[in-house]
This record gives structure tokens, sequence and C-alpha cells, in this order.
């Protein structure tokens, strides 16, 4: 990857940042660019006019502590933990969304407005007690923004149902992403609200549709249990004058407040329809409405004969449940609305706004509308100006109809407020894939680094073998690229075929307007469509009118040629003609017109393909195919089964070249597996004979658990393979007891259900098969409960414990490695000691911090005591490795050295070490040096061919023999410590150089961190 230009005439200049005393900026040299610190290109109208800016030098974490808010975990329970987190080492809080969401929301991710902080999680004073807090302890904090959708259907997302209420004419009509002329008729000019959990006619002849009026604001609105819909106030006169000659008679013909109500209905019936399209019209509607609307209100008021009249219309306008034609009133009320009230079941083929994934309580935003950003950036450019928020997360910009423009846009507002916050985007990479370097970020939120590390710890030479061992298990050959072609056409056919009819309806408007394409139908359009979106590599390209960039050029010709191969139409022309659609090429010569619909239409199949690939990758393929789950992880690949040691270090080098400042997770709200459950699963990939061995054992001794469910055992050897992976995994550590074993069955079965459904092989969400689950659930309950003297269980807990202490191992390794490589290391809550999560709401379970602190004191009072005594005691950590300190030591030690050097490891380049001598293989190591300052790290793998089945822990030298760490670096005036014991560490001469001899490294702990630094001859070691 190469680093993005600087634009001409602006130069970069990124030593001018203040340094911060607690995360200390350090300005990067030019071999590590920083795209968001060193230009800012804004483009408008079509590139004719260019705003150059130079923001100052973001603030960069030395590190982050994921915190999930929400009602049970708020801004005043986060400051108590802050003196915690500043004794661990962390620079800066990553907080979750906290904006005002839906009410109850657990995940911040359904803002209802994006200008006010979530009252369930605290007031505005709280927040800025948290602020003030965080600043004396010298930390900053990173805010999770989202920019792509909001939440909806509630009846609490007051620009949602100003839509609602008027339609196109809406002041937000323009806010949310929506197709107003569909190809359905009746659709036209609606928008779809797929919220009944019946037919409509069914809900509305059961009288679950209320229509009712909001007296003190003279509205009406009609109620769907917790959802409410405003009534268009045009309509308002369908209720206000039935039975006109009723209200005639009750307050007689010559009464004022009659001939006032008969004016208001006028009025009412004479606002601008919501179809108008002249901006002053639309004003003037938006305008009256609400006069008329205080008029109601202010009559109803005034007169209880109106007030009684009005709620006698109600009554007959809400009909009597079982007289169908009661409701006739009502549903021509309904019908004459902007939206639609449809059963939840229609919103996969019909519907017209763009959602997040297939949720239709989230409503895409239209971000690259400029009134858009300015309105849901407010508060956010407001923390940032106040120096409250350092830096930002940027949820699934994938969804933006064109992010780098927003990137950009983002940068350029920030800066203008006289900051520039670190920025990271929730980008999912493909294995051979690259972040833009013209994006202005500092990188991702790390899902890229996740899987690279994890696969560090999985056996590559054993893929063949656990492919086999896996096949002849479940009984069948599974074809990972097949699976995923078929889990995304799934994905088109169900959840998000209407948004493949809106593309395929934008498609044949580009076919038809040319007399080459014209004869193309809808049915083939909307089918090579599929096809390619099926075959699309990665999540999604970035072709914009800016420029159609080579990597997105050899991704579509990547698709066209797969899907030409796929496809069984006669005339593969059309599969040409979208190439040309996709490229921006159809449209050279053509009218500016027929370039604009080319370009929207490219831009729109991008915002489609990433969230089918998510769908059908993340949703679906990973919870079928289970050769070794620790490899199912979100931004992993399946098929890519481990990372040799050579990948894992050049991917690192680029890393500190190109994006030294992105962020480094292992664990996150998101995964599917806490990093120290894939830690576990990980070891499997050492010992397939064992593993083939002991499911064997496992499948026989629970043959008898099964139920038959439509002629066949369940579960399937598929569902079996990964119920045993799953319980390796998140066996409690130790010797549980009732209570924990119980907890235990209730995680496993709500798990499994989320498992079998996003499978959508035997059950599903839409379609949920009970027999089937109920029999899954059956079977897990029997095993988590047999008696420990049953043939299961006498084999399964020793082969669990071996997996569970080894992985412990390999967890001490990958905690050491994310800390120490480049990259901003992020500690997801929790996780600082052991956590055996699944995914969520799993790993969304209230943290005990309180426990954590006192682990912390101890471990600080550890590191106070005489060299001799602090080697015992950290040795003396190992025999108790299922307590978490250990985990706790290797992070607090390395973010000490962090706060302590920052510059090694903001700045510090990152040179590879040789390993020599009979253990080599199962070392990884490596160290970060800037000017005399070095730090080395020594990260065992692979515990279970090392130790056999002993044990034994990984120390001394009668586990590593002779095997050493060359140090290329070493002068006779360097000297070397143990970071976690302080021991001094003496290198070893040989021929070719200096060494380390891993004995005398591993002697107390099974990982290394030494700290190398130059000192005065008369103290040298040499």
């Amino acid at each position: 990857m190469k680093p993005p230009k600087t634009p001409a005439g602006l130069a970069a200049n990124p030593d001018s940042a203040a340094k911060s005393a607690s995360a200390a900026p350090v300005a990067l040299p030019s071999a590590h660019p920083d795209n968001a610190s060193r230009w800012l290109l804004t483009r408008e109208d079509s590139g004719r006019e260019e705003a150059l800016f130079q923001p100052p030098a973001p603030r960069i974490p030395l590190s982050t502590y994921r915190l999930q808010f929400n009602r049970d975990f708020t801004f005043n329970q986060a400051r108590g933990i802050v003196p915690y987190l500043s004794a661990l080492g962390i620079s800066h809080l990553y907080a979750s969304p906290y904006l005002k969401a839906r009410p109850g929301s657990r995940h911040g991710y359904d803002i209802i407005d994006h200008n006010a902080l979530n009252p369930e999680i605290g007031t505005y004073e709280e927040f800025v007690q948290l602020c003030a807090t965080l600043a004396e302890h010298g930390m900053g904090q990173v805010l999770d923004v989202v920019p792509n959708h909001m939440g909806v259907q509630g009846g609490d997302n007051a620009w949602w149902l100003d839509v609602l209420e008027n339609g196109q004419a809406s002041a937000h009509a323009e806010f949310f992403d929506i197709d107003w002329m569909p190809i359905k008729a009746m659709l036209r000019g609606k928008v779809l609200l797929p919220v009944l959990g019946n037919s409509y006619g069914a809900v509305l002849d059961n009288a679950e549709l209320q229509l009712r009026l909001d007296a003190e604001h003279g509205e009406f609105v009609i109620y769907y249990y917790e959802h409410h819909f405003p009534v268009d106030p045009a309509q308002y006169p369908h209720i206000l004058a039935h039975r006109m000659d009723t209200l005639s008679t009750r307050l007689g013909q010559d009464n004022p407040l009659l001939m006032e109500y008969q004016s208001l209905v006028t009025a009412f019936r004479n606002l601008p329809p919501r179809d108008e399209d002249s901006p002053e019209r639309q004003v003037e509607r938006r305008r009256d409405k609400e006069v008329y609307k205080r008029h109601l209100a202010g009559l109803v008021e005034q007169s209880s004969d109106i007030a009684g009249f009005l709620e006698e219309n109600l009554h007959i306008f809400n009909g009597t449940a079982g007289e169908s034609s009661s409701f006739d009133l009502l549903h021509d009320l309904v019908k004459a609305q902007a939206y639609r009230l449809a059963f939840w079941r229609v919103a996969s083929d019909e519907i017209n706004y763009r959602r997040f994934f297939d949720i239709n309580d989230l409503a895409g935003l239209r971000m690259e509308n400029d009134e858009v950003f300015d309105a849901t950036h407010q508060l956010v450019l407001r923390l940032v100006r106040e120096g409250k928020l350092d830096g930002l997360r940027l949820d699934h910009p994938d969804g933006l109809y064109d992010p780098e423009a927003y990137f950009h846009k983002l940068v350029e507002q920030c800066g203008r407020t006289g900051h520039a916050p670190y920025l990271v985007v929730e980008k999912i990479l493909a294995v051979r894939e690259d972040l833009r370097s013209s994006w202005p970020v500092q990188g991702t939120t790390g899902y890229e680094f996740t899987n690279l590390l994890n696969g560090l710890f999985v056996a590559t030479s054993a893929a063949k073998r656990m492919t086999r061992l896996y096949h002849s298990f479940i009984g069948e050959h599974v074809n990972f690229d097949d699976l995923l072609y078929r889990s995304k056409q799934l994905i088109m056919k169900t959840a998000l075929a209407g948004e493949l009819n809106v593309l395929a309806n934008q498609l044949s408007k580009i076919a038809e307007a040319d007399r080459h394409t014209c004869d193309y139908t809808l049915n083939g359009l909307r089918a090579a469509l599929a096809e390619i979106v099926a075959c699309f590599p990665v999540y999604r390209g970035y072709i914009s009118a800016r420029e159609v960039a080579p990597e997105d050029r050899r991704n579509i010709e990547q698709a066209i040629a797969a899907a030409k191969r796929r496809s069984t139409t006669a005339d593969t022309s059309i599969f040409d003609f979208l190439r040309e659609v996709l490229t921006l090429a159809a449209a050279d010569g053509k009218s500016p017109a027929y370039y604009e619909q080319v370009l929207a239409f490219a831009m729109k199949f991008q915002q489609f393909t990433s969230p089918v690939m998510a769908k059908g990758l993340e949703d679906t393929s990973a919870y079928i195919y289970h050769r070794l789950l620790s490899l199912n992880e979100v931004g992993g690949d399946p098929r890519q089964f481990g990372v040799t040691r050579t990948a894992f270090h050049r991917a690192n080098q680029a890393r500190a070249e190109h994006w030294p400042h992105t962020m480094l997770s292992t664990s996150t709200h998101d995964t599917k597996r806490s990093e120290d459950v894939r830690a576990r699963l990980n070891v499997l990939s050492e010992i397939p004979a064992a593993w083939r061995l002991a499911l064997r054992h496992w499948s026989r001794a629970n043959r008898g658990l099964k139920r038959t469910v439509d002629g066949m055992p369940v579960p399937t050897p598929n569902d079996e393979y990964f119920i045993y992976q799953t319980l390796l995994g998140i066996w409690p550590q130790g010797e549980p007891d009732k209570n924990e074993m119980a907890r235990l069955g209730v995680r496993i079965a709500e798990y499994l259900v989320k498992a079998v459904r996003e499978a959508k092989v035997y059950t599903s969400w839409i379609n949920p098969n009970t027999a089937y689950e109920d029999a899954i659930l059956a079977f897990a309950h029997a095993l988590i409960n047999a008696p420990a003297e049953s043939a299961f269980l006498t084999d399964f807990l020793p082969f669990q414990r071996r997996i569970a202490r080894l992985g412990l191992f390999n967890s001490l390794s990958q905690t050491l490695i994310k800390l120490t490589v480049p990259g901003v290391p992020d500690i997801y809550q929790g996780c600082e000691c052991w956590d055996f999560s699944l995914v969520d709401p799993d790993n969304r379970r209230p943290v005990d911090f309180g426990h954590r602190r006192t682990l912390l004191d101890s471990l600080q009072t550890l590191a106070t005591l005489e060299s001799q005594q602090r080697s015992a005691g950290v040795h003396a950590l190992c025999d108790t490795l299922e307590d978490g300190r250990t985990k706790l030591l290797v992070a607090r030690t390395a973010l000490a050295l962090r706060e302590r050097w920052p510059d090694v490891f903001q700045q510090g380049s990152y040179l590879p070490l040789a390993v020599k001598g009979e253990h080599a293989a199962h070392l990884c190591a490596y160290a970060r040096i800037a000017g005399e300052r070095t730090v080395i790290t020594v990260a065992p793998r692979f515990f279970a061919q090392l130790l056999g089945e002993a044990d034994s822990l990984p120390l001394g030298e009668k586990i590593w023999g002779n095997t050493t760490v060359d140090l290329p670096f070493h002068r006779p005036d360097n000297q070397y410590s143990c970071a976690f014991t302080g021991n001094e560490l003496k290198p070893r001469p040989r021929r070719s150089g200096w060494c380390l001899p891993v004995s005398q490294v591993l002697a107390e702990l099974p990982v290394g961190l030494i700290v190398g630094e130059r000192v005065s001859k008369s103290d040298s070691i040499g």
C-alpha cells in the first residue's frame, strides 16, 4: 500500500501537534504517513471547486478500553472505574454510542436524536463529570458514532415521524434513503412500514389499529401497540367532517364555533399535497399545518361538544372487532397516508428504504446530503471542539453512499473546531484487500488484526487433516466457496430481496435509455445482478465521480468472470453490460442525465454488496461451516487456515509503515467468540488425531440423546461438531459449582438458538422450527448436566482441561503481542482477565470491576518487592493461572511500558527476530526500536506440541533447551532486563552475532517482554 499523495499546494506538517502528558501524540516521520493529519481535499460541484485544508494533528491514544454503555452501565458508573483504568495503564476510554437512542437500547446503535445524550445513561452534567475525571487522570475519550442509520418505527424519532406525516413534502424526506418511486404502483409516494404481526386485513379486522386524537397538540395518530403513526393533516377532514350534520345540529347552524370548525376543515383540506415539489409550497404546508393543529387543539379544549363529537367519530372509525365492514373508514384513511402498514414478512420483498442490513427498525441516512451531515453532527463536533473527545470510531461506513467524501467532510468540520480527532473506521477487509490509502483516517477498528493474530496460533500444517476430519465426521464434503455463494443468493432471495428489486429497477431504466440495451428484461437484469453480487470478492467497492480505482476495476472483473461461469443464461452479454455500468464506462459519450443515472446505480450497488456479504458470510456461512470455529470470526475467512510467522511479520511491518496508529482488537462487542475462547479452540489444530478420537468417543456416548425430527436425528453431525467445540470454548474453569453450571446452561441455550437460526438450514428467524430447536437444546442440556461418571464427561473433562490450560498460554502470548506490535491496542471490557464469552448478548454481560481492581492492587504490591521476591512472586502466579492475575500482569506491564516509552510504540520500527534451536518454530519474536531504546517481545505458541501430554509450564531450560533469539542490533553498551521481574538478561555471543537464550527469557513467565537500552561503559554488560 502506498501512502497518499499530498495535493499540490498543501504542505504536510505533522510536527505541529502539541504533545499531551498522558497519551503523548508523537509527530510521525515521513515513513509513517498519518492520512487524517496530512491532508484534506473536499470537492464540490463535480470537482470544479476545491477546498484545501490543513487540520491539526490528532492526539493518538496509547491504548483504549472499550466500555458498553446502557441503562445498567451509566456515566457515573464509568466515572467510578476511571481510577482503575488509569492504574491499568489505559490512555483512552473507548465508549459505545451514548447519544439518545431508543428507550431500553442495550447497544446504542439505534439513535433517535444525534444532538442529545441518552438520558438512560446519564445527564449532561454527569457526562461532564466523567470527562473531568478522565482529564484528572490524564486520560481521553474515543466515541463510537453512527453515521449510517437511525432507530425508527417506535414513534420516538421526530425526523421519521415527520416523513410519515408529510411524505415527500417533509423537511426530512431527503434525510432517509427512501425509494419514492418503486416498481409497485401502490407504494409510490409511500414508505413501507412492515411492523404488523399479521396480515394487514387481519390486523385491521381485529381492531388492533386504533385512531386517536392527541387533544393537547391537535394531532390524529394511528396506534398499533407500541408503534404510532401520524395522520397526514391534509387527510384530517375525513375525520373532522364525518357526520358534519350531527355536529351542526348539536351546536346550531349559527354557532360561531361551528363556523370556525368548518373553516378549519376547509383549511386542512386546502393544504398543499404531499407530492408538492415546489419548495415554497412545501414550506407553506409545514407552516400552516402546525397553525391548524393548534387551532384544532384550541377548539377541542374550548368546546366539550366538539371534543365529544370527535370522540364519537374516532369510535366509529375504530370499528368493531369481527365486523369487517365497520373498518372501511379507517381502511380508507390508512390508505391515504404517506406510508403503507404491512405484515412484517412483506419487508424482504417490498421494502423501499435502505436499512442497516435487514433490520427494519434501523433506517439508512443519506449522509451524502450536507444538510443531513450538519443536522447529525452538531453535538459530536461540539464535544470535539470542547476537547471532550479525542477520537471517533465510525460505525459501518460501508453503508454510506460515499464513505471517503464523508471522512473528508468530517475531518474538515472537526478541523474547523481547532481539533483533529483520532479516526478509525469499522471496515472489514478481505484477506488480500488493503484499506484505501486516500482515506483521511488512522486505520480500522482492528478486525483484520484480530484474525491475523489468531491465525498465528493455528497450525497451518494441519489444514488438510482438519478438513478431512471435519468432512468425515459430518459425512459430507463442504466447498466453502460454493457455500458462500449459495448463502449470498439466499440472502438476496429472502432478507434483502427488496433492496435487490430497487437496484434492478434502477438498472432497467438505464438499459431502457439506450437502444443497444433496451431488450434486456427486468428479470434478466435482476438475475444477472444477483449473480455478480453473489460472486463479489470483497464487501464493497468505492467507485465515485472522483475515480474508478484499479482495485475496484479488478474486483468487478473478477465478479463478472465468476458470474458468467456460474450463470445458466444463454446470453452472457448482459454481464458485459453490467461491467460497463459498474465501471461507469457505459456513460462515456452519453448525456449528463445518463451519466448521473449510471453513477447513482454504481454507487447504490456498492451499498448493497456489503450487507449481502456480511449476512452471507458472517451470519450464515460461518454458522454452517465448522471445521475450526476460531476461524469463523468477523472479518475472518474460514478458508484461511492460520497464518505463517513470516506472513505475520510482513503484515506488522506493512502496518508500521502505512497505518501505524490503526486500532488493534482481539475481542469486541461484535466478535463471534472472545479472544480466550478462540485461544482454546486453536489448540485443536495442534492435535487433530486426539480431536478425532475424542469426537468418536463423544459421538458414540451421546448417540442415544438425539431426537428424530422430520425423519432425521437431531442434532445433525454438523450441529454436533459445532456443539462440542462450543462447549470446549466456554466450559467454566476449575471445578464449577451448580450455580455456575446452571448459568452455563442458560448461556448455551440462548446461543444455540441464535446459531441454528442464523445458519438458516433447518430453522431460521423468519420460520422457526421449534421441534428442531428443542432437540438441539435438549441434547446440549443433557451434555452439561450429565453425571460426572457418564461415558461422555469422563472423557470430555480431561480433554477440555488440557485444551483450557494450553489455551491460557495461547492467550498470554496473543495479549502481549497485541500490546507491543505497531498500532493502538484496545481491550474490550473485562478482557484484561480471562473472559470466555460468545457472541452478543453473551459478550455484553456485566463486568466485575471490583474484583479486577483487587487483582490489580495485588500485582502492584508485587511490583514493589525486591528482585528475588518479585521473581518468585511472578513465577507463583503460574501456579494459579485460572485466577486471571497472570493475564492482568501481562497487560499492566506492557501498558506501563507503553506509557514509559511512547516513542518506541508510536514511532518505533518493527524488526522480526530470528529464532534458532530445537524449538524455534514455537516462538514469535520481534523488536520495537526507537533511538537507543528497544523493546523485545518473545511469544511462544503451539504449546500442545511443545509440552506434549505433560501438565507442566513452558518455562526454563528443561522446555526450551538450546533455543535462542538473535539480537542483530546488540552493542556492548546495551543492557536488557525482564519487564515482568526486573531481572537482568545477559546476551550470549556466537559466531554470527549475539543472542538471548529463551530459557533465560522465559524463566518465570510463559511470555517474554524485554527492555533494552544503552548504558554507560562502566555499567555495560557486553
